[in-house]
């Protein structure tokens, strides 16, 4: 069913998405803010925020009774934090709306920001930065990110520096919360079975929040794009038996005419397990188990990104063997056969996901958070289908820029000279 956009009284954008036999819902409220918004002094405040919400309310004083509740109802609730947007989330029966209005509501606008807690949390994050460079799939991208991202908070971690996380004061916490969490950020996506009152028990809860009359917030500094990138490799000398690496360029911004066959051209390229690289790198030569290719677009810019994690003594032929993979598409580009795989599995893999109301809530709330649009699937792939074989060659010549890519290492290598060289082609 098409999703119904309604706003209330503050200017809170709410989309309300009814899916046709469901008994549950999903409620997700979406922040326009994330760490590309932030200073150096308060790179991590975003994602400690976010943490921050779980740990107590005036009528909830504690993370435990804030669990307690949700868990009694079998409820999956989480939160997350990009470079550009906070997402919380709620989903339940549908009988319990009531509930998830209330308590998320609480969560975001009545948190108590106990001085304890907040000293107990700044732990348990440094612990989450620990967790994430001891991995080195998961810290590949923070890595991947800082290179194709000089001089701009596209290329900071989410999570903060170590010495951010530890000496942030609480009332520069608050101060940025309060300058961010405002009416004119936020949206409101609610999808699954709608219950009757629903836009109503918004409207008591989150449409009596006030909109601030002088605005503290700001706006993020645009990335401009580089010709060249000066200093384009990354590397964490690290004694692994498997080395990742990462490669990525700078992608499309969202609305960007052209995001279908940017798309189109990752799912080609390292999508699948019939694309290109995974055939090439992994099954005709046995360099490694993983490899994919993605996009991602963002406001004003986006990233197309090939990760791989590599047998550490051939990292120099699987690197040979993905930079032909990058030539061939740029000189030669695809197949018609292979376009219209691509189409189907971008379908198929839409129709499965759209199964899930938390799905469609995240779906439509971004959108119209960044573009002021709802597209529906069908709209969608509409798009999609119209992209052509010239397209994607014409796209892959725009993105696939060797002066422009960035690149990322993980493994047992001391000289980044050495290691560089294997990147270059022209």
């Amino acid at each position: 069913m098409k999703p119904i956009l309604k706003k209330l009284g503050n200017g809170i954008p709410v989309i309300l998405v009814p899916q046709k036999g469901a008994e549950s819902m999903t409620l997700f409220a979406f922040c326009r803010v994330g760490s590309r918004y932030e200073s150096k002094d308060t790179n991590g405040a975003s994602h400690f925020i976010e943490h921050l919400m779980f740990k107590g309310t005036k009528r909830r004083p504690d993370t435990q009774t804030i669990s307690k509740t949700l868990d009694q109802y079998g409820a999956e609730y989480n939160a997350m934090t990009s470079k550009d947007f906070t997402g919380y989330y709620v989903k339940m029966d549908a009988a319990q709306t009531p509930l998830a209005v209330d308590l998320l509501h609480d969560m975001m606008f009545k948190s108590l920001y106990d001085p304890k807690e907040i000293e107990r949390e700044r732990g348990v994050i440094v612990e989450e930065i620990n967790m994430y460079e001891d991995n080195p799939r998961m810290h590949l991208e923070d890595l991947l990110e800082s290179a194709l991202f000089p001089n701009s908070t596209l290329g900071w971690n989410i999570a903060g520096p170590r010495d951010v996380i530890r000496t942030v004061p609480r009332e520069k916490l608050i101060a940025y919360r309060d300058a961010y969490y405002v009416p004119s950020r936020l949206t409101i996506a609610i999808a699954g079975k709608i219950q009757p009152g629903v836009f109503r028990l918004l409207e008591k809860t989150f449409g009596s929040v006030k909109e601030p009359s002088l605005p503290r917030d700001r706006s993020f500094k645009v990335f401009d794009l580089p010709k060249r990138l000066t200093k384009p490799l990354a590397l964490q000398n690290k004694q692994t038996e498997q080395v990742q690496i990462g490669m990525a360029f700078h992608g499309l911004p969202l609305g960007h005419k052209d995001l279908p066959a940017a798309s189109l051209l990752a799912n080609i390229l390292g999508g699948t397990m019939s694309s290109r690289l995974f055939i090439q790198v992994r099954e005709r030569r046995g360099l490694c188990y993983s490899i994919h290719a993605s996009h991602q677009a963002l406001e004003d810019t986006g990233i197309f990104a090939i990760m791989a994690g590599l047998d550490k003594k051939r990292v120099r032929e699987a690197l040979t063997t993905i930079k032909a993979e990058l030539k061939k598409v740029v000189s030669s580009g695809v197949t018609a056969d292979e376009l219209r795989r691509a189409k189907d599995h971008v379908r198929g893999k839409l129709t499965l996901a759209f199964e899930d109301s938390s799905f469609q809530a995240d779906w439509y709330g971004k959108q119209w958070m960044f573009r002021k649009e709802l597209e529906t699937p069908d709209d969608r792939m509409r798009r999609l289908e119209r992209a052509t074989v010239a397209d994607v060659k014409r796209v892959a010549r725009a993105i696939l820029r060797p002066a422009a890519m960035a690149s990322a290492v993980i493994g047992p290598f001391a000289s980044k000279k050495t290691l560089a060289k294997m990147f270059v082609w022209r």
